[in-house]
């Protein structure tokens, strides 16, 4: 059995991304069986290159590959652009005509798009993979086929089994070895490689120097969404290589021909949740604002321990927050987390000593009480200060502990000008 990396480079496949290896070797490991296989993902993500592995591995790479789109043909026509059609069986069928399941017989059909197959033509095709039977349109003779069938979809197909718009026995037929093929939202490590990758063939198919990013320009390439996904980035580099003047490509130059490049999509939850792309800079946010849940919990529970330690009367706007508190006392209650301990008075070796507060006026300063700033940019901008002094100003580290590329954590140094 060939290795991944054998496998990349005889189909030209660039990345090392986890998730494109586990797609590839699971390729791989059924490519020798003649089992369906269905390969999901998004437009764009080069499924087809994953069914030419499927059929160049296999036994039957001597015998005809076909590759149909199910989605450009017409739902009158595509019966018999699959199973063929007798003379006269409609108007135009002016011979007998072989359809693509009888010309490809010992080979593989690969049928992308199978989410737009119609319902009729769906049974088809699943009497094809239970009996390899079928009969031309027009015929009531019964054919036989040695077809493999390999299906891809861009949407969804058990949702479109819930819509009823595809039949699910088919559906589970179909679905006997699944392959996913990640968008490159999923394996962001793999954009740059990509890129240069591209601005190589271009620079070689266009007999000049290939173009090369600036750090902004990188960045705002690594971070980009990428909708359309590889075809996408090919298509954005081919602009690149030809219309830039300058061959170290600017942030400028991306904005040009990809304006939208900035633009960021909160995540929405739904009811059926597909696997969000990482969103980076929001989880710094999440981990300042749970850190301030937890040094709230920890204050909370030392003013607990002063009142209930010194038999204070509770405010009775503040009796709501403790639950258990009565006229006469306070049960032990600590928050979520939390041990409620009595408070150490040091060199003590008895019994800890409650702290006792009191009401003298005059004894403490006057202090102007500042309202705490919500601004998710300011809060944002601290914890990352905080933790570039924590690390001595080693992005690396900082990045690490921040949970975010080393070129997010530059991009946002320079836009809240933290830079020493």
């Amino acid at each position: 059995m060939e290795s991944v990396q054998s496998i990349k480079q005889r189909f030209g496949i660039y990345g090392r991304s986890e998730k494109l290896h586990q797609a590839l070797d699971t390729a791989i490991r059924v490519a020798a069986t003649d089992l369906t296989v269905l390969i999901s993902g998004e437009s764009g993500v080069g499924k087809e290159i994953f069914s030419k592995i499927l059929h160049n591995l296999s036994p039957r790479k001597h015998n005809p590959f076909i590759a149909v789109n199910c989605g450009a043909i017409p739902a009158g026509t595509i019966n018999s652009e699959l199973f063929g059609h007798e003379k006269g069986s409609f108007t135009g069928a002016t011979s007998d005509r072989k359809g693509y399941f009888e010309t490809a017989d010992g080979g593989t059909i690969f049928l992308d798009e199978i989410a737009e197959m119609p319902k009729d033509t769906q049974a088809f095709l699943l009497r094809v993979l239970e009996s390899g039977e079928f009969i031309r349109v027009g015929s009531s003779k019964v054919l036989k086929t040695n077809v493999r069938v390999v299906a891809a979809s861009n949407v969804d197909l058990l949702d479109q089994v819930r819509k009823i718009k595809f039949r699910e026995d088919l559906y589970y037929r179909l679905n006997t070895v699944p392959i996913y093929v990640p968008p490159l939202k999923e394996r962001r490590e793999d954009i740059l490689v990509l890129f240069r990758k591209f601005a190589s063939d271009f620079a070689e198919k266009y007999r000049t120097s290939p173009i090369e990013l600036d750090a902004q320009a990188g960045s705002l390439i690594e971070n980009y969404n990428w909708p359309g996904n590889i075809r996408e980035l090919r298509n954005a580099v081919e602009q690149l290589s030809v219309l830039s003047d300058q061959r170290t490509i600017t942030e400028a130059d991306i904005l040009k021909i990809i304006p939208g490049i900035r633009t960021r999509n909160l995540p929405v939850a739904s009811p059926d949740h597909a696997e969000q792309a990482p969103f980076h800079e929001r989880e710094i946010l999440y981990k300042l604002l749970f850190d301030m849940k937890q040094d709230l919990s920890q204050l909370k529970n030392m003013f607990y321990q002063l009142v209930h330690a010194n038999d204070l009367e509770m405010p009775e706007a503040m009796e709501a927050s403790f639950p258990g508190s009565s006229a006469t006392g306070f049960a032990q209650v600590s928050p979520p987390g939390w041990t409620a301990e009595p408070i150490p008075i040091a060199g003590s070796r008895e019994e800890p000593s409650p702290v006792i507060l009191r009401q003298d006026k005059g004894k403490y300063d006057a202090v102007e009480v500042m309202e705490e700033t919500l601004s998710l940019d300011e809060m944002e901008k601290e914890l990352i200060a905080k933790v570039l002094k924590k690390f001595n100003g080693k992005r690396k580290d900082a990045a690490e502990e921040l949970g975010i590329s080393e070129r997010t954590l530059y991009r946002k140094i320079k836009q809240y000008s933290l830079e020493s």
